[in-house]
């Protein structure tokens, strides 16, 4: 189940021009959720668009968003409570590196 709504995203977001999306599986850690989607937006305009596109197709199939953080066009952060979702500019995503940061942290737990 948890892996077709995970299949279902990436291939909303990949519809949706994101690119470099990664899915990353950290149910077997201490982390907060079991799995993090990240995905990098073309421009700051393009993380709402796809903000958008994800509320729209996953409220109908019954995803509740637990909370949303769009401050920035940045990089919004979508909590959907087991699934956490980072939509990034490119910049932010290189500046940030959260993808690193968790494979990195992670191991050193295993």
């Amino acid at each position: 189940m948890k892996e077709e709504r995970i299949k279902f995203i990436v291939d909303k977001l990949s519809e949706k021009k994101a690119e470099h999306v990664e899915c990353i599986d950290v149910s077997n850690k201490d982390y907060i959720v079991d799995y993090v989607i990240i995905a990098t937006a073309m421009a700051g305009r393009h993380t709402y668009a796809l903000l958008d596109m994800l509320k729209t197709e996953l409220k109908p199939r019954g995803e509740e968003f637990y909370a949303v953080d769009e401050e920035s066009e940045d990089w919004v952060v979508i909590d959907l409570g087991d699934i956490m979702i980072h939509l990034f500019t490119e910049s932010h995503r290189k500046k940030f590196n959260l993808e690193e940061f968790l494979k990195q942290d992670l191991a050193k737990q295993e």
